[in-house]
């Protein structure tokens, strides 16, 4: 049996009688943990120096250290790169064994008017997994191989520049010019030392660290901006730190803009603009919100700023949610928000959907109805307080805005129900049995120690729920419940993720969904609201975090459909779970919230029960799938299980054999 061993700064791995396999493989002061607590910690394990990748899709270190490969041609020019050669024609089942698209791609659908659109988020690629647990993923080769890449700006909380730069395309590896941003801003900091030492091997690397006002607050964005030789841009927010082991066998996910083109010589997008003058979810307003974000950088981030003030972002289709440290107003106009004033802010702009108005829209939040319920699942929890004033008042009051319901009610009808929430985080036994055993708990983190912590537990338990939902002690399912796979449950969760289903019953629609760097920390997210020296209210943040708020209407055609007298109807969208694939079942009704009813047949053998004007907007329908990271329905806790603790021992093995020792 082999043990693991830790502290709160260092993470030994005392040598097993059962060896963790080669891929895990880790490397002296590599920091490979991460906290949404107020104090960084780092751990150490021993792997060599002069690391050997071992995944055979990143290439071999040695061609990442000399920039190239013995072969005489490179492969760059043995290959189409532009134009690129016609696609063979392939039949549909052909082209479902197709995987790993280069970008989401809109499924085309018999219907002209109606049309299905790909996940906007990726899940990455599970190595220990099979292709049809990956399909449609994407790995970090497949995200910089791509030899037209001229500049990468990486930005994350954690790095590892060999493993950086061996996902490179092995012909312009060294040409490729990098600037890796990180947050040790201490000069004598052994990670800042050590990445400085790694990227003096790299000529065509350079490092940066963020400007950091608060003490506790950490860099813990994780995005990368490419520029590419065929003038285009590209915005990549994920939920990855650059090491081996957050792209190997841990559930992961990624945000990726279009393609961003140069700005026409004769067309100018603003830069900067007053409060409410450009609508949520538009490129423009994201263009603003992101340089605005890069500003907070100061002088380290004021090239790329200057480059992508040129780029159209017009294309992009979502909204910035961002934190960056300081104390923030929240009156002034300044045109954008952070933490969770940028959240209450944008969720003002987004439609949310009523479940069914169950008579006469009679809403009672006693009720145990169709209500909608926010879903957060986070990798770590920070010290929220002994109460939960902070998360109801301030987080969970800032989920829970809206834009006026769809479905109007009548003048005596209550107030439409506050959603429910959960939170999804796994307990030790699902760490056991994760593809990495008790070496993926070195990523996830809640404390319930203190006695302070242990007064959190206790509000936070109803809220818990499992993160691969196949527990026999959890609680809500049962052995008939039918279990919609999402295929990671064994691979351990360091993705984030908050989702607003309209029916906490079916889950079968979505309001809206962020993906994000942020944990549910203050931190992250900002304290509860607070006055200046001027009596203005404010928000004090002390971390970086970046993610991407989306809805279905962000995705309705511009033109939409004719009514026949010339004008144009707008389209229906609707978002909806999708698993296994980033591409929805287009067949099923409730993905286009057809309400079930009395049917009947008519002349031609049709089903009625609709109205003419319900079938046509089922045909006019833009469909949305959400790629889902855990499976449905939701396992809650039971009574007596707890959130994983990385700080605790844990002593019963994992399937490799190991135990788990905190020191």
């Amino acid at each position: 049996m082999s043990t693991i061993r830790t502290n709160l700064l260092r993470y030994t791995h005392t040598p097993p009688i059962r060896q963790i396999p080669s891929a895990h493989c880790w490397r002296p002061n590599s920091t490979v943990c991460e906290l949404a607590t107020t104090l960084p910690v780092t751990m150490e394990n021993n792997r060599s120096s002069k690391r050997t990748v071992q995944d055979a899709e990143l290439g071999k270190a040695g061609d990442a250290q000399t920039g190239g490969s013995s072969r005489t041609t490179p492969r760059s020019l043995s290959r189409a790169v532009s134009p690129p050669l016609k696609k063979r024609r392939t039949s549909p089942e052909e082209e479902k064994e197709e995987s790993f698209p280069a970008e989401p791609q809109t499924k085309k659908q018999p219907c002209p008017s109606r049309r299905v659109v790909a996940s906007p988020f990726r899940l990455t690629t599970i190595r220990s997994l099979g292709h049809d647990s990956n399909k449609d993923t994407v790995s970090l080769k497949g995200l910089l191989g791509d030899p037209l890449i001229k500049e990468c700006w990486e930005f994350n909380y954690l790095h590892d520049i060999d493993f950086l730069m061996s996902a490179f395309d092995s012909d312009v590896r060294h040409l490729v010019k990098v600037h890796v941003i990180h947050g040790f801003w201490k000069k004598e900091d052994p990670n800042r030392l050590q990445i400085q030492s790694d990227a003096a091997r790299y000529p065509n690397i350079i490092t940066h660290h963020a400007y950091l006002p608060e003490p506790f607050g950490t860099h813990h964005s994780k995005m990368m901006v490419l520029s590419r030789a065929d003038d285009t841009a590209e915005i990549i927010i994920h939920t990855a730190n650059l090491i081996p082991r957050d792209w190997g066998n841990m559930t992961q996910a990624a945000w990726i803009s279009p393609r961003l083109p140069l700005l026409k010589p004769d067309a100018q997008q603003s830069t900067s603009s007053t409060r409410f003058s450009l609508p949520a979810g538009s490129g423009e307003k994201f263009k603003i919100d992101f340089l605005n974000y890069l500003r907070s950088y100061r002088a380290a981030c004021k090239p790329l700023i200057d480059q992508l003030a040129k780029y159209d972002f017009s294309s992009i289709r979502g909204s910035l949610i961002a934190s960056v440290p300081g104390r923030h107003s929240l009156i002034d106009d300044f045109p954008t928000r952070w933490g969770w004033a940028a959240m209450k802010e944008t969720l003002r702009s987004v439609p949310v959907r009523q479940a069914t108005d169950r008579g006469q829209g009679n809403y009672d939040d006693d009720d145990d109805g169709e209500k909608p319920e926010i879903v957060i699942q986070i990798s770590s929890i920070a010290t929220l307080g002994p109460t939960d004033n902070w998360l109801k008042s301030t987080l969970f009051e800032a989920l829970s805005g809206s834009q006026a319901p769809r479905t109007l009610l009548s003048s005596k009808s209550k107030s439409p129900p506050k959603p429910d929430f959960k939170i999804i985080f796994p307990t030790p036994n699902e760490i056991r049995k994760s593809l990495d055993g008790y070496a993926s708990g070195g990523s996830i983190h809640t404390k319930i120690q203190s006695a302070q912590q242990a007064k959190q537990l206790q509000y936070l338990r109803p809220l818990f729920c499992h993160w691969a939902n196949d527990t026999a002690d959890g609680v809500g399912t049962t052995t008939t419940t039918p279990i919609r796979e999402a295929g990671r449950n064994r691979a351990a969760p360091h993705i984030k993720t908050f989702i607003r289903f309209a029916n906490h019953k079916t889950k079968n629609s979505i309001d809206w969904a962020l993906l994000t760097s942020a944990n549910l920390s203050k931190q992250a997210w900002g304290d509860a609201q607070s006055k200046n020296n001027a009596g203005e209210p404010q928000v004090r943040i002390c971390s970086y975090e970046i993610g991407v708020l989306v809805w279905p209407e962000l995705f309705v055609d511009s033109d939409g459909t004719s009514d026949g007298g010339g004008k144009k109807k707008k389209r229906k969208a609707v978002m909806v779970p999708s698993f296994l694939t980033d591409t929805p079942a287009s067949h099923s009704s409730d993905l286009i919230g057809k309400k079930e009813g009395p049917k009947s047949t008519n002349e031609t053998g049709e089903e009625e029960g609709q109205g003419g004007d319900e079938k046509e907007e089922e045909k006019s329908t833009v469909v949305v799938g959400l790629r889902m990271p855990y499976n449905l329905p939701l396992q809650r806790y039971g009574l007596q299980e707890v959130p994983w603790v990385a700080t605790a021992n844990h002593l019963e093995p994992d399937w490799m054999g190991q135990v788990w020792r905190h020191e």
